[in-house]
């Protein structure tokens, strides 16, 4: 499922959370993100650039694909990397992405980001 919202700002997508490390909106071929600082185990600013402008658009693309033949779609995706976990959302403008903590649940925090698409 693509969200039709487009008035999504990295400033109001960060829910109230220790548990979120950065937010990313790629926004008609715009990116923009936030990150908390000091946060242990981060990528650096550069691979998490093209890790929104390359791979999360391709795994969008390929899950879709697949999610379109006979699953229902695609909700999201998580990806859950050594250091944390990061929810994809997608969006008919691109997708919102969230950085996790690996000790926190990216699904629950997954369904506040949706909520928050739902209601912008």
């Amino acid at each position: 499922m693509k969200h039709k919202k487009t008035g999504a700002t990295c400033s109001k997508w960060i829910p109230p959370s220790d548990n979120i490390r950065y937010v990313a909106i790629y926004r008609d071929g715009k990116l923009e993100t936030r990150s908390k600082s000091g946060t242990e185990g981060a990528s650096s600013l550069e691979t998490d650039r093209y890790e929104e402008l390359l791979v999360n658009p391709t795994l969008i693309k390929l899950a879709s694909q697949r999610g379109n033949i006979d699953c229902g779609g695609l909700e999201y995706l998580i990806v859950r990397y050594g250091n944390f976990f990061q929810f994809v959302l997608p969006a008919l403008w691109g997708h919102v992405s969230v950085c996790i903590e690996k000790s926190a649940d990216p699904i629950a925090i997954g369904e506040k980001v949706t909520a928050l698409l739902k209601i912008e």
